[in-house]
């Protein structure tokens, strides 16, 4: 596989913001179907291009957007991918950057690499998917009520999905207007979100009819997909992975278009 940085700029008030983007696509030439691979709180780190490589490895054309890039501090400036640590001393300046992020700003972010992968010559753009994990999976959440043109979406551990971020609605508040099938990976030992949490979304996703699959994982906690934290747990990141494959099969097309 190929991978390289794009940067897709777009308006943002009176000024033009340029966001970094993750590019991973498979080896083999032709058409295929894309996913928009969300980041964590800690940016586009390493992981998350490498999770990119993985959906490319699968056959999709990947991208992840580097969400963050209108924070800024006296260290950064506009238009690159701020990455954090892990650690304890880490929370004050990640908390900060997810914080400057408003639901408008999401959805424009996300808006905005939908039209670049509909324009790009090897993506179906009929056929874009879109998986995030923790801050990623309220991103999930929100962009399949919010953007038109996402075909399904796979959420790793959703946080945050109630809380408002900005005006307007918070995601858990526009589930009426989901518009495609939203898979939920879940830890037993999460709290946030909570098992409970987990529940009172299922509900609202039945109380509307939205198509969705959920799954929890028995002593699974927060971020256990990642293989980089004390959290990961391996069996239960890799069903989950596998189920996501499963979830975009299932939803978007696998059928390479002629070079």
């Amino acid at each position: 596989m190929a991978s390289f940085w794009e940067i897709l700029r777009m308006e943002s008030g009176e000024q033009l913001d340029d966001m970094h983007t993750y590019v991973s696509q498979p080896d083999a030439p032709g058409v295929r179907p894309a996913v928009i691979v969300v980041q964590e709180i800690f940016g586009v780190s390493p992981h998350i291009q490498a999770i990119a490589d993985r959906f490319a490895s699968e056959g999709y054309f990947a991208v992840a957007p580097a969400m963050f890039h209108r924070y800024n501090n006296s260290e950064s400036v506009r238009g690159t991918n701020p990455i954090f640590g892990y650690g304890e001393e880490d929370v004050p300046e990640r908390n900060k950057a997810r914080d400057q992020v408003t639901n408008d700003s999401i959805v424009q972010d996300i808006d905005t690499t939908i039209d670049w992968l509909k324009r790009h010559p090897r993506v179906d753009g009929e056929n874009i998917g879109i998986v995030g994990f923790c801050f990623g999976g309220r991103v999930v959440y929100l962009a399949s009520s919010s953007c038109p043109g996402i075909k399904a979406g796979s959420m790793f551990y959703g946080g945050n999905i109630m809380r408002a971020s900005g005006d307007g609605p918070s995601a858990f508040e526009r589930t009426a207007n989901i518009s495609c099938p939203v898979m939920g990976n879940f830890g037993e030992e999460d709290q946030n979100p909570s098992p409970e949490d987990v529940s009172k979304i299922e509900a609202e996703l039945q109380k509307h009819g939205k198509v969705y699959d959920f799954k929890t994982y028995p002593g699974a906690g927060h971020g256990f997909y990642c293989d980089e934290r004390a959290s990961y747990l391996k069996d239960a990141a890799e069903d989950a992975f596998a189920r996501t494959l499963d979830w975009f099969q299932k939803h978007m097309s696998r059928v390479a278009a002629a070079a």
